[in-house]
């Protein structure tokens, strides 16, 4: 996400780069390009105008720190307005109302809502130990409640019996009930969308609003149809009065404009991003890291709760006295490459990396993610003793596990040579850590 905004932002911002001191005239020329990143990013023309307004306004009395380069500073300002852009603060999902609490969750046909119904059961279960209801209330798209119902067992939730062409508004009421004696302190509605923002869609989304009170309501936005997810927002903002936004489809959205507009469109806070289709690909919305990436600083604090995610303590310290031992097998590599890409995909990790998006732009991230499911397929083809012991794959074997995983021979052999010298690698680091050391320091 953002990718192309990223670098048309550092190509605005090194129009300072070099220069001693700022003039107004150096400003102008900076928030001249920063403008036009913005409109090619597809963010809606008035965002743009009141957000270059202000870094103009700012830039031009700012004093530059003798600390900080002229570029520096204004990087500082470029920040400091995406993130007050964006929201500036996290908004959490308030959940304070007395049970059953109802989420309508509404947007467009081919959003993605019917999947941000399932990625909230789960966030609801895993993160705030509820027990939501989900209720199919999109009667009219074939297979709709066939998808939410799927979506229900795979997290382990109650799903609503619903039927084709019944009456949402009967429906979400029902599942208020049902929920209210069945100790379901949450409910959550899916309802149908439309290819485009009508009055029928509308008046029957004011129908179940005046019927089950909710909470909250949800508007999901695909984060791909930029400038036009801002029309969308305003549309169900004015008819609804919308408590928060759900951006999907981030991992595949290289402009962001929508990102960019919504939450200055409408005042609802972006709450979630949703990045991939499994049901634990939704992350809180941080304004100021989504701030850091879009500039090319990082995201180290996304990156490491990832991490504490993906990996208990038990789980690390074992791995630590495997390192130390020499003890690191295939079967543990090929755990460390499932880990990873549980994290996310290689795009998205090093872009959460600090000056890793611009070391790798241009590099085809798809070939790094085809090379990883490579690595698996070889390990996968292999037996538990040839996993446990990589010393006993002579030539035939090496053969059967090239024919197996889809692989040439010297794809393996390749691949053997990686891991061996990678687990020297990681001897070394493990014990070097054992012994309170880093890497380079002198004893």
């Amino acid at each position: 996400m953002f990718d192309a905004l990223s670098e048309k932002l550092d190509q605005a911002i090194r129009t300072l780069r070099g220069l001693g001191k700022i003039t107004e005239r150096n400003i102008d020329d900076a928030v001249r390009a920063v403008r036009l990143a913005l409109l090619e990013a597809d963010v809606h023309f008035d965002v743009v105008k009141d957000f270059t307004d202000r870094v103009r306004a700012e830039a031009i009395g700012m004093t530059v720190k003798p600390s900080l380069t002229p570029d520096q500073q204004f990087v500082k300002i470029i920040k400091e307005e995406l993130t007050a852009l964006m929201g500036r603060e996290v908004t959490r999902l308030d959940l304070g109302a007395p049970p059953p609490l109802a989420i309508m969750v509404v947007g467009l046909h081919g959003s993605g809502k019917t999947t941000t119904v399932g990625k909230l059961a789960r966030h609801l279960r895993e993160e705030h130990k509820r027990t939501p209801y989900l209720v199919p209330a999109d009667v009219y798209r074939p297979a709709a409640i066939e998808q939410l119902t799927t979506l229900a067992s795979q997290v382990n939730c109650a799903v609503h019996p619903s039927q084709p062409g019944a009456d949402p508004v009967d429906l979400s009421t029902a599942a208020m009930t049902y929920a209210k004696h069945h100790a379901h302190d949450t409910v959550l509605i899916d309802t149908a969308g439309r290819l485009h923002i009508d009055d029928e869609l509308m008046q029957e989304l004011e129908r179940i609003k005046s019927a089950v009170m909710p909470h909250h309501i949800l508007l999901v936005v695909d984060a791909m149809t930029g400038q036009d997810a801002v029309n969308v927002a305003r549309g169900f903002h004015e008819r609804l009065g919308l408590s928060g936004v759900v951006l999907t489809k981030v991992d595949g959205d290289a402009r962001g404009g929508a990102a960019l507009s919504v939450r200055a469109v409408t005042g609802a806070p972006i709450l979630f991003v949703g990045a991939g289709e499994k049901l634990d690909a939704l992350e809180a919305f941080h304004p100021d890291r989504m701030a850091t990436r879009i500039l090319g600083m990082g995201d180290v604090l996304t990156l490491i709760e990832k991490a504490e995610r993906a990996y208990d303590e038990e789980q690390a310290l074992a791995l630590e006295r495997k390192l130390r031992r020499n003890e690191f097998t295939l079967e543990d590599f090929r755990e460390q490459l499932r880990t990873v890409r549980q994290m996310g995909s290689m795009g998205e990790l090093m872009s959460m990396i600090p000056g890793m998006k611009k070391l790798t732009r241009g590099v085809d991230m798809s070939t790094a993610e085809g090379e990883l499911k490579r690595v698996e397929a070889i390990i996968s083809s292999m037996t538990n003793e040839e996993r446990r012991n990589h010393l006993v794959l002579n030539g035939s074997r090496r053969r059967r596990i090239a024919q197996g995983s889809g692989t040439t021979v010297a794809d393996v052999n390749r691949f053997l040579k990686q891991f061996e010298q990678t687990r020297k690698v990681m001897k070394q680091m493990g014990k070097l850590a054992s012994r309170g050391m880093r890497p380079g320091l002198p004893t």
